[in-house]
């Protein structure tokens, strides 16, 4: 018997019980699905991830302390990155796009009789533009000389921008942080959501303003100069590696610290993303291997219901093997049904899957990426399980004796 009349036999036989069979594929259908939707929502975690990173700037180092300073009256050598430090690697660090450093606080911004609570200022430098890969849609970023000479000068996030002025030009206004008087010279364009900050919400002054101005306290005053985290742009074609060598040199020195020692951290983005990938890889591992329990259970019900199969027909495998029907022809007709609903369940639950994850990602929070390989693998799993599962059932009825199927009611 010919490959192509063993497959009609398996179709009919399947078909004759329809119902029985859709039931059979469930197990199957549901353990492709869940393989390819859970493999697509650890990639799209994962895409997600990297795409914050990637949307702090370019070529990114960042530079963190590794502990405080000490206190009042103690210098950069005891440890801890301070504000000239940002100078120091601008000049001596070759390679570099821009240096950029960040301090923080919060007030509420008043025009008019419009109050904004609570609304982050952010203090930086002139390079912050270039660090963080923002664009100014009108007016102008301050300079160095701004920061030099602490000018009270502000520039508003689009989002800011559009709640204090409506349609209005903002460049030129005077607007109050808390008590202080800042003169907008520029805003942002949108930006939005970007590793995890919300570009157009904030506001940007010099970073001298931030320590004079809105650090809340006499000692804080005093430890203004201290910083938790610089940002160097590494210049496009440059050596991450090397740049990242001079600024470690250079900063160990300024410290008095040795290598051994350092009272700094250096990472880049893509340590930082091959990190989250470690993670999120663990998870995806352990993603695929509960959905892939769903199509060990798919496959143990094909195995049950083609051995009930066979105990139903027992006496139409005499009655092939009493008309020259071999063993072997048996044994390949169940493998072919096993086969059939395998393949058949894996086709239904590879569609499932996919319009699982993309259902998914629609309605939830979470984004979703389909993986191409997740079909195949989610596939050809269900295929080998259909063969697996379906040699027992197949074995069993290849081995009865023709003659006892023969009286067999």
């Amino acid at each position: 018997m010919n490959l192509r009349e063993t497959l009609i036999i398996a179709w009919k036989s399947l078909a004759s019980n329809k119902l029985r069979s859709l039931l059979t594929m469930l197990g199957v259908i549901i353990g492709v699905a869940a393989v390819i939707v859970m493999i697509s929502i650890s990639a799209g975690t994962e895409a997600t991830i990297a795409e914050r990173i990637h949307g702090l700037g370019s070529n990114l180092l960042f530079i963190n302390a590794a502990f405080s300073r000490g206190g009042p009256g103690q210098g950069a050598q005891q440890g801890g990155l301070v504000y000239d430090d940002v100078a120091a690697i601008r000049e001596q660090v070759n390679g570099i796009a821009g240096v950029s450093v960040e301090q923080q606080a919060s007030a509420d911004i008043k025009l008019g009789t419009t109050t904004l609570e609570s609304v982050q200022i952010v203090g930086t430098t002139f390079d912050y533009t270039t660090v963080r890969d923002v664009k100014i849609a009108n007016g102008r970023f301050f300079n160095d000389d701004d920061n030099v000479r602490v000018q009270k000068v502000v520039v508003l996030g689009s989002a800011v921008a559009e709640e204090l002025f409506g349609e209005d030009d903002p460049v030129g206004q005077i607007i109050y942080a808390n008590k202080t008087q800042l003169a907008v010279i520029g805003v942002l364009a949108p930006k939005g959501l970007s590793g995890g900050t919300n570009f157009d919400d904030l506001v940007y002054v010099p970073i001298n303003v931030v320590f004079k101005k809105f650090t809340p306290s006499q000692f804080a005053r005093f430890m203004g100069d201290s910083v938790r985290t610089i940002y160097v742009s590494v210049e496009t074609g440059a050596n991450m590696e090397k740049v990242k060598e001079q600024v470690t040199l250079l900063l160990a020195n300024r410290h008095g610290v040795s290598l051994d020692s350092l009272d700094f951290a250096i990472t880049t983005q893509q340590d930082i993303i091959q990190t989250q990938e470690s993670t999120t890889s663990s998870f995806r591992t352990l993603l695929a291997w509960v959905a892939g329990v769903s199509l060990i259970v798919g496959g143990i019900g094909i195995m049950n219901i083609m051995l009930v199969s066979v105990t139903e027909r027992t006496r139409e495998i005499g009655l092939r093997q009493a008309v020259g029907a071999t063993p072997k022809d048996i044994q390949v007709q169940f493998l072919a049904e096993a086969l059939i609903l395998s393949l058949f369940g894996g086709l239904v639950g590879v569609l499932a899957g996919i319009g699982g994850a993309e259902l998914f990602g629609y309605f939830s929070e979470m984004r979703t990426v389909i993986v191409p390989y997740s079909i195949g693998l989610s596939f050809t799993s269900a295929a080998l399980i259909g063969i697996f599962f379906g040699f027992i059932p197949a074995q069993k009825a290849a081995q009865l004796d023709p003659i006892v199927a023969l009286r067999h009611e």
